[in-house]
């Protein structure tokens, strides 16, 4: 058997080909080969088959799809057996495949032994290795499928690894003197990207490495145009720098010095005292003021090679100006100046150290590289660089929303996302159910870690869950960020992907936050996640949105306050003294508002207004109230974002749910409250835990919180269905 994701879904018996079947059906499988060997949650398989709106039969559908592939895989399998290659998994599939079997896993198996020829010294053998893994790439990932299947986050993870595996084979191959094995690859990666700078300035070298010195330089022409044309921008300092050293013909000899790689993580030019144990040793940062130093590695590719450092610098710059690609961090040969748009003001100094007086600029510069330059033009714009990162106009957005002055409680909560920021994580995901607190929580940490982001904060508010409007579009929130980082609006380019594009580039040297806030799912999302390595993306959701975890985002799931935080809580918002009054009263409100930060919060914003009134009158409208959400109706409102949300069937059972007896639901136990089958009741609930509107303590077990338990009882007697699907 031979499955293929890497081009085209396909499916080989022996020399015979198979039939995958519909498009969306080849979606699921390619979904299962893209997880290569890990679980798929089913309600990643719903979000990758219907981006926008699952139909009611959407599980049903899911199923008759896994049948049709399990049948397909082992044909001789008979009716309801589990066969051994598509297996069931609590809430979700595995494809079980050998590494010889699958593509993908052959791929990332020569790519790890490139790797480790690279780590130590074996260059030639490295090349091979990439170039072998490349071989068995055959086109854009998972053809066939349908385009917005495509787009999901996890097909476009694995473009990734292809093109990161391309810049090492082309960083190997030129240490090694053996060019042309990297080049075939290298257009193929050029093509399926042609903004990525670095994957140009590669083949740049590489066709020059090659004897091909007019393809090289018609390349760098090429792309030139097209980031003129499509980005508004000029080449940064790394593809300007590949074509100086075209230009002086530097590129046709065997780099001399030694290969510097990296396993695992990518290590990106950030400060640092102690690398990871399993990264050999950096260069050591240079001191300032001082004489300069060798470049930190590049965070383009795991490899990089240093160039000869005879005469390999243009005029005004000595050797230890090389970057990571080998090529110098300037762009202007003929007067040896560092790389700017037309009429761009002289460069300053960058960093605490004095202007060289060679014309190169001072230490601090070279330590961390030089920048392109991003002229974006236009009032209100700042000609201050953040340190280290080269000159040019730029913005620094400052969006975040106000925060509390303090944060009762989440000790714990705000520790984790600490060492999570700290961890070099892309994306951090804080989930949980409405109202418990997960824009409170990452608006404070977001404000307390401004100082790790000086080039910015981004802030958009998503809407995934706003009852009254509906979900902010990917290309507007694009069009809203691009805007805070000064670009005019007539520069922004039509269509999403270019818009991705431009952001990206944009952030691609900085060192920005950016909080997405109440995402409604991985598809709106992914185009507004930065990939440059000083950036993070802190987003909150209702959902546990298990694509986007999948793909490396570290999840933070909350749960409601203990006992003693709701309480602290309450005196925090209407003072100690009347707490410290009344404390049977208070017990009591923190017990009728279970706890929830939104319904402590609406509660307090009454007894505040109301100096004069007591809080066992408060407590005794909380105890009238009993049974519905009438004095909570900014918490109604917040349930009924989630609820609007889900499925008709998912809806009926949630409906259902309050008549369950007893503190733990089961599948079993719902499924003869709605009627269905278990293993259809264990989906639902799975969709509904997902949805944070159940909690699974452990597995197989759920409970529904309190005012959850309510506002499912309102529904089920308005005899209502959720709006919105």
């Amino acid at each position: 058997m031979r499955l293929e994701v890497l081009g085209p879904v396909r499916v080989w018996r022996e020399e015979r080909e198979l039939d995958p079947g519909f498009p969306q059906q080849r979606a699921l499988l390619a979904l299962l080969l893209a997880h290569a060997g890990r679980p798929v949650p089913t309600t990643e398989i719903v979000d990758v088959l219907w981006a926008e709106r699952p139909p009611a039969s959407a599980l049903n559908v899911v199923r008759r799809y896994a049948g049709a592939l399990r049948r397909l895989l082992e044909p001789g399998l008979p009716p309801r057996a589990p066969g051994r290659r598509l297996l069931r998994r609590t809430g979700g599939y595995l494809l079980e495949a050998a590494t010889d079997e699958v593509d993908l896993l052959r791929f990332r198996e020569l790519t790890r032994q490139g790797k480790r020829a690279a780590a130590t010294g074996r260059a030639e053998t490295a090349a091979r290795q990439f170039v072998l893994a490349l071989g068995e790439w055959r086109g854009q990932v998972a053809m066939g499928i349908p385009a917005s299947a495509r787009e999901h986050v996890q097909f476009t993870a694995v473009q990734r690894e292809l093109l990161e595996t391309a810049r090492l084979a082309a960083d190997a191959a030129l240490l090694c003197g053996r060019a042309e094995q990297a080049l075939p690859a290298l257009r193929r990666a050029t093509a399926h990207d042609p903004l990525d700078e670095s994957l140009h300035a590669r083949l740049v070298l590489v066709l020059a490495a090659c004897g091909l010195q007019a393809e090289a330089l018609g390349a760098y022409e090429d792309v030139r145009r097209r980031l003129a044309r499509d980005l508004g921008l000029i080449p940064g300092t790394e593809l300007a720098a590949a074509h100086a050293r075209v230009l002086r013909q530097d590129v046709g000899h065997r780099l001399k010095s030694g290969l510097v790689v990296h396993l695992g993580r990518p290590i990106h030019p950030t400060k640092t005292t102690t690398p990871p144990a399993t990264t050999a040793p950096l260069p050591p940062e240079p001191p300032t003021p001082g004489p300069p130093a060798p470049a930190p590695t590049t965070d383009r590719g795991l490899v990089d090679a240093e160039a000869d450092a005879a005469g390999a610098a243009a005029p005004g710059l000595s050797a230890s100006h090389l970057s990571g690609s080998g090529a110098p961090a300037s762009a202007d040969v003929d007067s040896g100046r560092t790389a700017r748009g037309p009429g761009a003001p002289p460069p300053r100094p960058v960093g605490p150290g004095p202007p060289a007086s060679d014309g190169s600029t001072g230490s601090g510069a070279v330590a961390d590289g030089l920048a392109a330059a991003v002229e974006v033009g236009g009032p209100g714009r700042t000609a201050d660089a953040p340190a280290g990162r080269g000159v040019g106009e730029f913005v620094r957005p400052a969006q975040l929303p106000s925060a509390l002055p303090s944060l009762v409680g989440r000790v714990v909560e705000s520790a984790w996302l600490e060492r999570a920021a700290g961890s070099a994580a892309g994306v951090v995901l804080v989930s949980g159910m409405a109202g418990i607190g997960k824009s409170t929580l990452a608006l404070h940490w977001a404000h307390r870690a401004t100082d790790r982001f000086p080039e910015g904060q981004l802030y958009v508010a998503l809407r995934g869950s706003d009852p009254a409007r509906p979900a902010v579009e990917s290309a507007d929130a694009l069009r809203a960020m691009l805007a805070a980082l000064g670009v005019p609006a007539p520069r922004m380019p039509d269509g999403l992907d270019a818009l991705t594009g431009m952001y990206r580039t944009l952030l691609a040297r900085r060192r920005v936050l950016v909080v997405l806030d109440d995402a409604a799912g991985t598809g709106q999302l992914s185009p507004l996640l930065p990939t440059g390595p000083g950036c993070l993306a802190l987003v909150t959701s209702r959902h546990a949105l298990p694509g986007l975890v999948a793909s490396g985002a570290r999840p933070l799931r909350l749960a409601t306050p203990s006992a003693e935080e709701a309480y602290a809580l309450l005196a925090g918002l209407i003072g100690a003294e009347r707490v410290t009054a009344e404390p049977r009263a208070a017990d009591e409100i923190v017990a009728r508002c279970g706890r929830l930060p939104l319904a402590l919060a609406t509660v307090a914003a009454r007894a505040a207004g109301r100096r004069d009134l007591p809080l066992a009158a408060v407590a005794g409208e909380l105890r009238e109230a009993h049974g519905s959400l009438d004095a909570l109706a900014a918490l109604r409102e917040a349930f009924q974002g989630s609820y609007r949300l889900l499925a008709p069937d998912s809806a009926r059972l949630f409906r259902l749910l309050p008549r369950h007896e007893g503190p733990d639901i089961t599948p079993a136990g719902a499924a003869a409250l709605a009627g269905l089958p278990v293993r259809r009741a264990r989906l639902l609930l799975g969709v509904l835990a997902d949805a944070h509107l159940l909690t699974e303590p452990a597995p197989g077990r759920y409970t529904l919180h309190d005012l959850l338990r309510v506002f499912a009882t309102e529904r089920a007697a308005a005899g209502d269905r959720p709006r919105g699907r």
